[in-house]
């Protein structure tokens, strides 16, 4: 007779390994929040980078500095108004998030960086233009290269 079950050994051997690999990954990502928040401000400006493109498709321009990146989960009323505005907007959750220090994105169309389309960034951790290390600012014009180190 066959079981179909794990054994309490299997379970534990099991729970011991997610407790190494917790534990692993919790030491490094605990050692150094700084650069774990500035990885994760990258990868949300790639995700809003992508939303931008699509409402683009959508509308035939990416949204004004005036409507800003609330035009991603509400249909813009200032402005150039988009005629094929996708209903529910652009983001899976229905807000804008804040970069992980729990500021707004600085966005601008066009952009100074990106003279052609715009410009999507933190302040960093200092919350101030300019900056070094955990302070330096973090922009979709040097995004891509950074996430993919």
């Amino acid at each position: 007779m066959g079981s179909k079950g794990f054994t309490l050994i299997e379970l534990l051997v099991v729970i011991v390994i997610l407790g190494i690999l917790a534990t692993y990954v919790g030491t490094r990502i605990m050692g150094r929040p700084e650069e774990a928040r500035q990885t994760q401000a990258r990868i949300q400006i790639q995700a809003l980078e992508s939303a931008l493109k699509m409402y683009r498709l959508d509308s035939g321009e990416y949204p004004s500095t005036e409507q800003g990146l609330k035009a991603l989960v509400e249909e813009p009323t200032v402005g150039n108004i988009p005629t094929h505005w996708r209903e529910g907007g652009y983001l899976e959750k229905s807000t804008v998030p804040r970069d992980p220090w729990g500021r707004e994105y600085v966005y601008l169309c066009p952009g100074i960086h990106n003279a052609d389309s715009f410009d999507l960034f933190s302040y960093g951790a200092d919350g101030r233009q300019g900056g070094q290390g955990k302070d330096m600012d973090i922009g979709n014009w040097e995004v891509d290269t950074q996430v993919q180190e």
